[in-house]
Order: C-alpha cells, then sequence, then structure tokens
C-alpha cells in the first residue's frame, strides 16, 4: 500500500526488535518492587482486556496521571509500560495504566469508548485533578477524550492537563496502509475519530511531543494537531518512536513538569 513504508517505525530504528523485550522485563521489575502499592488488572469493562493497573505514590496524592499505550490500536497491553509511571509517582501523583481491546476483533471507535469508560472508572475511585497522556495511538485516543460528549461533563470537568505524545491525529492517511484491512475504517469513520477534525478543546491545557528523529509522518501528524488545535507542539532532539517515551521516568523531565504542574 502507498504509505505503508511512511508509517513503519520499526524499520527505521536501530535495534528496533530489542525495545519491546526491554520495555517488558523494566515494566515487570517496576511492578515486583512497587508490589505493595500496584493494583493490577482493576476491571472497568466486561472484556479481559479492559482492566487498568494503578500505582500509588507515597506521598498525599495531587491527583492521577492515566496513561495510554499504542501500538497502532492492534498491539500491546498495559503491562509493558508499568515503568514509565515513575515519574509522575515521584511528583505524587497516582498513576493509572489501562488496556484495550484490539483491531482487529473492535473498531477504533469502539476502542475510544473504552478508554473513555476507564477515565469514568478511574475518576469514580480517585479524587483530586486528572491528567491523560499517551503514546502514538495512546496519543490519538487521549485527544479524543476532550471532544464533546465523549466524556461526561463532570468527569471531563476534571481533565485539566493532556500530552499526547507521538500522536497519530489524522487517520485519513491510514487508509492508504495495509493495516485498514484490521481497522476497517472508511472515509467517514477516518474522520470522526481523528482529533484534527475536532474543535479545539476548551477547559484543558493540551501540549504535543513528539521524538526530533520520528518518521516524517509523525513530525507531520504532531503539527497538524497543533495547528488545528493552536498548541504547543514540543520536538524532542535526538529521539525516535521508541524512545521519546523514555522522559516518563524522570520526575524532572519537561513533559512529566507539564503533566504534574500544580
Amino acid at each position: 500500500m502507498p504509505l505503508d513504508d511512511a508509517y513503519a517505525n520499526a524499520a527505521y530504528i536501530a535495534g528496533a526488535e530489542t525495545y519491546p523485550p526491554k520495555w517488558e522485563a523494566a515494566a515487570a521489575a517496576f511492578r515486583e518492587r512497587l508490589a505493595t502499592r500496584a493494583e493490577v488488572g482493576v476491571p472497568y469493562g466486561s472484556s479481559d482486556r479492559q482492566v487498568f493497573d494503578f500505582f500509588n505514590t507515597t506521598k498525599d496524592t495531587q491527583g492521577t496521571v492515566i496513561f495510554v499505550h499504542g501500538g497502532y490500536w492492534k498491539a500491546f497491553d498495559r503491562s509493558s509500560w508499568s515503568h514509565l509511571a515513575a515519574g509522575a509517582l515521584a511528583a505524587g501523583w497516582s498513576v493509572a495504566m489501562p488496556s484495550y481491546d484490539l483491531c482487529p476483533d473492535v473498531r477504533i471507535s469502539q476502542i475510544t469508548r473504552q478508554i473513555a469508560q476507564a477515565v469514568q472508572t478511574i475518576a469514580a475511585r480517585t479524587e483530586g485533578p486528572l491528567v491523560l497522556t499517551g503514546h502514538s495511538a495512546g496519543g490519538h485516543l487521549v485527544a479524543r477524550m476532550l471532544a464533546p460528549g465523549v466524556l461526561p461533563d463532570d468527569v471531563r470537568a476534571r481533565v485539566m492537563r493532556v500530552a499526547p505524545i507521538s500522536p497519530v491525529a489524522d487517520l485519513l492517511p491510514l487508509l492508504q496502509t495495509s493495516m485498514n484491512d484490521l481497522f476497517q475504517m472508511n472515509e467517514t469513520a477516518a474522520r470522526s475519530e481523528s482529533p484534527t477534525q475536532q474543535d479545539p478543546p476548551k477547559g484543558a491545557q493540551v501540549r504535543i511531543w513528539v521524538g526530533g528523529d520520528e518518521r516524517p509522518v509523525f513530525l507531520e501528524q504532531a503539527e497538524a494537531l497543533a495547528r488545528a488545535w493552536d498548541i504547543e507542539n514540543t520536538v524532542v532532539p535526538e529521539k525516535h518512536h521508541f524512545d521519546v517515551i523514555d522522559a516518563l521516568e524522570d520526575a524532572q523531565s519537561d513533559i512529566v513538569r507539564f503533566l504534574t504542574a500544580t
């Protein structure tokens, strides 16, 4: 398909095959260290994948950061990313990480609704502000939470900040990839699920992060959302699609400071 290569990240990252095992090992070790503060597999929906992990900070919590994983809506789950909670936890915020059903078992629009339900369930068991961040397809999903009607008004009012990382914000180009065999989107569905087609959100501060060494389409996707919503787009030098998320482990990083600002 015409755009398959444009959206192929692993083919252009040295040692790409080593990243998933490293993520899994780091995440598992993190959960083991935090065993007394981790609630694993909390359900928010009816399927086996509609669960989230919740990590409690040792401090009086300032609020809850919700991280949504990527994988082109067709791969991964919450268990590979637990270590990315480290930065927010150190800053005094609790962290929730949901999984969701994957394509082709569900459509992307259904995943959006699942994440909305996860946010509602997390909101019901917490107090204080909610902050959303997500990577790649997860960046798309957290941006979608800002559209009118996706979240109930009372939950939406608690969403203070959103940080899409390397988001897929315009789904129309994906119609020209072989991935659409799994997504089964038509143009109408792609438009309705594209944050770039949403009105700029109100009531939440939004800032995009993307790696400077990412595939050109991801730089274009981030810039397209920044233009559509008139928001800041932070291009991180010398970071690619697989390591731009590493900053979430560091409480002093630019992105964690944004997420956990008071």
